[in-house]
């Protein structure tokens, strides 16, 4: 069979997933070395050996690409599965969230999800929010399936934990460190502020 003939299923993972990969994996290294900010088209399509214009055309901006390669990241590196403990799952995804921000190039990545453009910073922060809420929702029903009642809600614990650790990320506040993010959540679970 030809080439012209075999259907584009044949191709394992075809030649989009190639480029796909190749600057996912160019933005990741650009972002640790120069940070999201000094990022460009230009440059990402240099290091992934692609021209700019397929960049172009399939990301538009950078932080619609950089928001990409987030997302993807966050799939990846996926939070611990909730065991049904509130106090343990939630002091457990406090020091994921952390060590998640705090990854190389992780809140350079943070930062570019927020972006200066409106419409980019509310398609970024959609996906961020979304992710972050689809995981403590399913910490929250696991604790419910388990008996736990009185749980905060939602808003309570993006308010009084989540909030405080991506705080000290941006800002490299001294002393954000595992047991710090830990503490955060059993503190808030204790006094229910």
């Amino acid at each position: 069979m030809s080439t012209a003939a075999r259907p584009a299923s044949a191709r394992p993972g075809g030649r989009s997933a190639r480029v796909r990969d190749a600057v996912h994996r160019a933005v990741t290294e650009l972002v640790c070395e120069l940070g999201a900010d000094r990022v460009t088209i230009p440059v990402v399509a240099s290091r992934a050996g692609v021209n700019p214009t397929t960049v172009y055309r399939r990301w538009g901006t950078v932080p619609a690409l950089l928001a990409e390669v987030a997302a993807k990241e966050l799939d990846v590196d996926a939070p611990p599965p909730p065991t049904g403990d509130l106090r343990a799952d939630l002091a457990a995804y406090a020091e994921w969230d952390l060590a998640h921000l705090s990854r190389p190039g992780g809140i350079a990545f943070f930062r570019a999800e927020v972006a200066a453009d409106p419409d980019e910073r509310k398609a970024g922060l959609r996906e961020c929010l979304r992710q972050v809420t689809g995981d403590l929702e399913a910490i929250l029903a696991t604790a419910r399936e388990n008996g736990e009642t009185g749980l905060p809600s939602l808003d309570r614990i993006i308010d009084r934990v989540v909030a405080p650790l991506y705080f000290r990320v941006v800002f490299a506040v001294p002393g954000t460190d595992a047991r710090y993010a830990r503490e955060l959540a059993e503190e808030f679970l204790d006094g229910r502020s």
